[in-house]
């Protein structure tokens, strides 16, 4: 059918996830990241933010070290032990050449065959608006990957230049192109969310396991009704 979804394209060993908040990639792709690391693949994630500004009942300071360790104990759940932080500030990430030298840098660090970013259309699935934070993330990404392999743009003494980028995959997007089954990962997907617990605590979620599994379901719908992850895959 020609809204079929394809299977995620595999020809890569790194990826890189790079999001402007914690929770961004378990809400958008902890269980394909899940399934990629039970490959042998290699992810790395890349937070803008702390996430300081998440919780009205904390403190940004407190906030910001709580969600920190919730970051990287969710990510140790699906694979991944690398997790860099930088120091934008929660909810008025500006696009800019500040945070596209910063995002090709990292590019550079890490040298990716696939980033992982989060949804930067104006909406998410459904017509609910995007945040600024998400569309300028997006944007700076996807003009990073580019610098990333200019040798004269953002120079560094130490960071050769990296134009190894094959594919940028969006996840949560409004206009997905590919997917992947989470058959078996879905549990550790619902793990890593719940990982957040003073986060999902503080914005009034309960319960991850039951509309996480109905979305997962949503997804797959278009993936020979497997539970899935789907991603909005450019091909460079």
């Amino acid at each position: 059918m020609a809204d079929q979804l394809q299977p995620m394209v595999t020809d890569w060993t790194r990826a890189l996830a790079v999001v402007a908040h914690p929770d961004d990639v378990e809400f958008g792709a902890a269980g394909a990241i899940a399934a990629w690391t039970a490959e042998g693949k290699e992810v790395s994630y890349l937070l803008l933010t702390r996430g300081e500004a998440g919780i009205d009942g904390l403190p940004p300071e407190r906030a910001a070290e709580v969600r920190e360790a919730e970051q990287r104990a969710s990510a140790k759940i699906v694979g991944v032990s690398e997790v860099e932080f930088l120091d934008h500030r929660d909810g008025v990430i500006e696009y800019g050449v500040d945070l596209r030298r910063d995002i090709a840098h990292a590019i550079r660090r890490h040298r990716p065959e696939l980033i992982v970013g989060f949804n930067h259309h104006d909406t998410f699935p459904g017509g609910k608006r995007n945040s600024p934070d998400h569309r300028h993330t997006g944007l700076a990404l996807f003009d990073a990957v580019g610098d990333a392999g200019n040798r004269w743009i953002f120079p560094h003494p130490e960071l050769e230049p990296w134009g190894g980028v094959k594919h940028i995959a969006i996840a949560q997007s409004p206009h997905p192109t590919h997917a992947v089954d989470i058959t078996d990962t879905l549990d550790l997907a619902i793990a890593s969310i719940e990982a957040h617990a003073a986060y999902l605590e503080g914005i009034g979620i309960k319960d991850i396991r039951g509309p996480f599994t109905a979305i997962a379901g949503d997804m797959g719908r278009r993936f020979g009704n497997r539970p899935a992850i789907t991603l909005e895959v450019i091909t460079r």
